[in-house]
């Protein structure tokens, strides 16, 4: 799979389906207030991103969306992470991080020290416990960090995002009371995708994105828009990414498994996923395994329309129901994206129309 092409969908897809790719990467806080800064063309602007190591900072977020998801609640994985009222980030600049992220009443947090990750949620006062493998710690992005870190995932956006767009600089504006660049990259003429632009406000000291905002085809205000109101950039007390389970809650501890039928899994996995295209329109395609399409709902999960629902079940209520000359199944669309799951387990998904879908699914 090409680096780009991986960027693309990941970073931009993964949001339009629910996987919440954009969730913690950075609603304007003064957006009519634009400052004056020296003028910086897109390239550079885009190598200071690239490059940037801000560091050590404190930082609340906020998600606005208007991606058109279907209204299943909680039954869309990572939904939830579109929903949230806040999320507040903390990170030394060399691995470690805190995230809590609040939803109504509740707050879910994980801490992650480098070594080991530790998620809590308030509202069923349970913790996890991962252990990360020494061999996985010591890659670069192991375990959750991408998840948590605004910086990993926006940055990685860019660099893969610009081969196939038009960047260009649109004036400042100033975001979280600090000033900024407005980056926007547009896809080139030749490419067929649902999105319009990105935009990306630049913080003009870090060279930090501070907010990131997502606009589709044919709508004025962003489908997606995900930006700090709050940051300082400054050290961090070292207790903030240590955690202890309060009293009462129930933990679990886990290591992630790294023996050879998982690593064959893992290989399989890698080789029923295909990439077809290149650039915004690029679709991934690929096999759901079969477990994972028939599995057998828990009952209390099938009650309340949750992820252990049947899985057939669920996509009759909020998919489409579609087909073709490459066989027929269900599609699921939003404003930034879209996805068929065919009935033999085949899947396709990108920031695309359907008939491109339907294209990739139809190519041997």
């Amino acid at each position: 799979m090409k680096p780009k092409t991986k960027g693309i969908t990941a970073a931009v897809l993964g949001t339009a389906l629910g996987a919440g790719g954009l969730a913690f990467v950075a609603m304007p806080a003064s957006a009519d207030d634009k400052p004056a800064l020296p003028q910086v063309s897109a390239e550079e602007l885009i190598q200071s991103v690239v490059q940037a190591k801000p560091g050590a900072f404190d930082g609340t977020v906020k998600v606005s969306n208007d991606l058109g998801l279907p209204a299943v609640g909680n039954a869309v994985p990572g939904a939830s992470a579109l929903s949230m009222d806040s999320a507040h980030i903390f990170t030394d600049g060399a691995g470690k991080s805190r995230l809590a992220v609040t939803q109504g009443a509740s707050q879910e947090t994980v801490v992650h020290d480098g070594t080991t990750v530790w998620d809590y949620s308030s509202r069923t006062n349970t913790a996890t416990k991962v252990t990360i493998p020494a061999d996985v710690a010591k890659q670069k992005g192991a375990g959750s960090e991408k998840v948590t870190d605004p910086v990993a995932a926006s940055t990685e956006l860019l660099a893969k995002v610009r081969e196939s767009s038009t960047v260009s600089v649109d004036g400042t504006a100033t975001v979280a009371d600090r000033p900024a660049y407005e980056l926007v990259l547009t896809p080139k003429p030749t490419e067929r995708t649902l999105l319009r632009e990105i935009r990306v406000a630049v913080d003009s000291q870090t060279r930090m994105p501070l907010r990131v905002s997502v606009l589709s085809n044919g709508t004025a205000t962003p489908a997606l828009q995900v930006a700090f109101t709050e940051i300082e950039f400054t050290q961090q007390p070292a207790d903030l990414f240590t955690f202890t389970p309060p009293k009462g809650a129930k933990v679990q501890e886990k290591t992630p498994a790294l023996d050879q039928q998982h690593k064959d899994l893992a290989e399989q996995a890698k080789q029923d996923t295909k990439v077809v295209g290149d650039g915004w329109d690029t679709v991934v395609t690929g096999k759901v395994p079969a477990d994972a399409l028939n599995a057998a709902p828990k009952a209390s999960g099938e009650r309340k329309g949750g992820a252990n629902a049947d899985p057939k079940a669920l996509l009759a209520r909020f998919a489409k129901k579609v087909s073709g000359t490459w066989g027929s199944g269900y599609l699921v669309t939003t404003k930034v994206g879209s996805a068929v799951l065919t009935d033999d387990g085949r899947f396709a998904a990108g920031a695309v129309p359907e008939q491109v879908l339907y294209e990739a699914l139809g190519q041997k």
